[in-house]
């Protein structure tokens, strides 16, 4: 395996694990929290928001690291 893939493999890795770990925290609880269908649907969207802030703060985050990574370093 050449180191690509490595750091291929390991972000998917990390990428599932976030992705299960934001099913299981937020997004199972927000759904069965209701019983309507409309409040659901409505606790999804915004469950789906929360997904996409995190998101966007994690790559902000990230660039910031890129960023200053030469001058801290």
């Amino acid at each position: 395996m050449s180191n690509d893939t490595i750091t291929y493999v390991v972000g998917g890795g990390c990428a599932l694990i976030g992705l299960t770990a934001f099913c299981t925290l937020i997004l199972v609880p927000a759904l069965t929290a209701y019983r309507r269908p409309l409040e659901r649907i409505a606790a999804l969207v915004l469950s789906v928001y929360v997904l996409a802030a995190l998101v966007g703060v994690g790559i902000l985050l990230g660039a910031l690291v890129i960023l200053e990574w030469p001058r801290v370093f």
